[in-house]
């Protein structure tokens, strides 16, 4: 029916009918908010690059995680920062880690808020990089040995999740094996699937310490060009036990976090990364947008794309927006 008697204006004249209508509908329980946890006590250093975010020592991330959890948030990841750095990242399976020590606190004090954690050994690793280097590159079959430590480390310390990051072949069916082996077949992994090596992970790798010291992650990271290489990259991990699949990062990877919902129909994630967080906050602070109805925007949209989860750093600020 053509214009007059078709008139989509109808619906869009208050907020209840806008309400009812909606299509896409975003949830506190759809966020993740990722946490930066350091050695010490009583740390909270403000991450220049993420105007908002703080490294926090374990037990401001329990102080940070209460919080998190009181504003409807079901979840959070941690990432870690070592005392000492060494070449194999070794500070990544220690019991008394930051990230080790955090999950026990955070467990312990608000137990119905879900640990994630992530797996990778960049943070921990004195070259920067994700594994174990051998002649000037990442030695992919060494670092599984090296992401088995961690993860069972992560498990042992009561994570809820495990999710590795650092896109190594096989590296999902080498910590599915060593949490079944070692009593932890109910812990799941959320895979970091699709992860491109892309230029907004910058605030990132100041929050975690984590520049490499040479080179950069192409020889691993998925190149920004490819889409049906993430597919593969989907159903390998999938096919080794991969419980969620994440697309990274978010707004470049819409039609990835599309292709990849609609092709396997399993949990999938999304990162809405650093570098996306701090542009919006960025234009904020100067004035250049509406920082909330921006952020907003922007996780409805991955919303709409097809993430049932979506890990970002404007969680805690959205849930509380949701909630009213």
């Amino acid at each position: 029916m053509a214009f007059p008697l078709n008139r989509p204006r109808r619906l869009r004249r208050t907020e209840v009918l806008r309400r009812m209508v909606r299509e896409t509908r975003l949830s506190p329980d759809n966020l993740i908010q990722p946490i930066f946890v350091c050695p010490g006590r009583g740390v909270f250093n403000p991450i220049n690059a993420m105007p908002g975010v703080a490294q926090l020592s374990p037990d401001m991330a329990l102080r940070e995680a209460r919080e998190i959890a009181g504003a409807g948030v079901p979840a959070v990841i941690l990432f870690g920062l070592p005392q000492h750095k060494d070449a194999i990242g070794s500070e990544a399976w220690s019991d008394n880690g930051s990230v080790q020590t955090a999950i026990r606190e955070i467990k312990e004090h608000v137990p119905d808020l879900a640990v994630i954690t992530d797996v990778c050994m960049c943070e921990y690793t004195d070259h920067g990089h994700c594994g174990a280097v051998k002649d000037g590159d990442v030695d992919n079959d060494a670092t599984l040995e090296l992401l088995r430590r961690e993860a069972l480390s992560h498990a042992r310390a009561g994570a809820d999740i495990v999710a590795p990051s650092d896109m190594m072949d096989g590296r999902v069916g080498a910590i599915r094996a060593v949490l079944d082996e070692n009593g932890f077949a109910r812990v799941p992994i959320m895979a970091y699937s699709a992860k491109y090596a892309s230029a907004f992970y910058g605030p990132f790798r100041e929050a975690a310490e984590s520049a490499p010291k040479f080179g950069d992650r192409r020889s691993y990271q998925m190149d920004p060009a490819n889409g049906d290489e993430a597919l593969r990259e989907v159903a390998l991990d999938l096919q080794e036990g991969a419980d969620i699949v994440m697309v990274k990062p978010a707004l470049p990877y819409l039609d990835l976090i599309w292709r990849v919902k609609q092709e396997f129909k399993v949990p999938v994630a999304a990162y809405n990364v650093s570098g996306e967080y701090s542009m919006i906050r960025a234009a904020g602070i100067n004035g250049w947008l509406d920082e909330r109805r921006a952020a907003m925007e922007v996780l409805v949209g991955i919303k709409r794309a097809g993430a049932d989860m979506i890990l970002t750093y404007f969680a805690k600020q959205a849930a509380r927006e949701l909630n009213g």
